[in-house]
């Protein structure tokens, strides 16, 4: 899943985008409301984390304008300030959810993951297909009973995939969960992670179908 931090202090925003990314995200950074806005009308992200004291353009402004333009990306609020007040005002403009600082990472892991999977009608952190039992707060899968081993990328193209099943996903869409902006990979690396992924689930009966000219998609799981 791909998250967008917007974050203007260079060590809190570094440091959570690495964090994040060690946690099984594409993570990308801005610094302004204003680059922020930018990034989200030209790429597709799963969630943003918006810090509301950014200069210029603060944070609530940022989330003000993504909304009026009917953007339905979550939103989770970063922020110093405590004022009750305030964060209901977030909410209300409408962020998600919100963490003051300083903030615990696991807690922040959990949350955008739960933010994630309410945006997609994903009501539990497990997916379960056919003997295929996936657990997006772990991280772990097994397919009738026996673990799966899957590479980073192969299991976020996996969960987006299962995450918003029956759908088609693009090729387009998939390579932009794994590939954030200091990536070089094009939809050629798609087509043999999706390969890859095609014959760890061969003993079993999830199909990933091949959608001539769009993408990929699998049948809805059963929860």
């Amino acid at each position: 899943m791909r998250v967008l931090i917007v974050e203007d202090d260079p060590i809190l925003g570094e440091g959570l985008r690495l964090a994040l990314q060690r946690s099984g995200f594409t993570a990308d950074r801005v610094t302004t409301g204003e680059e922020a806005e930018l990034v989200l009308k030209a790429d597709a992200f799963d969630l943003a984390v918006v810090d509301l004291g950014l200069p210029q353009m603060d944070g609530m402004e940022l989330i003000r304008r993504v909304r009026r333009r009917g953007q339905a990306v979550p939103v989770l609020i970063l922020t110093a300030r405590d004022s009750v007040a305030e964060l209901v005002d977030g909410l209300e403009f409408g962020a998600d959810d919100f963490m003051v600082k300083p903030f615990q990472l696991p807690e922040l892991v959990a949350r955008l993951r739960a933010l994630i999977r309410r945006a997609n009608s994903v009501l539990t952190s497990h997916i379960e297909h056919s003997g295929f039992r996936m657990d997006l707060a772990a991280r772990s899968a097994t397919l009738r009973g026996e673990p799966v081993e899957f590479t980073g990328r192969e299991w976020s193209i996996l969960e987006c995939l299962l995450i918003n099943a029956p759908k088609v996903v693009s090729k387009d869409r998939l390579l932009q969960t794994i590939s954030g902006w200091d990536a070089d990979l094009t939809q050629n690396a798609v087509e043999v992670y999706v390969s890859r992924i095609r014959t760890k689930l061969e003993p079993g009966e999830i199909q990933i179908r091949t959608v001539r000219g769009i993408g990929y998609r699998v049948d809805q799981p059963v929860h």
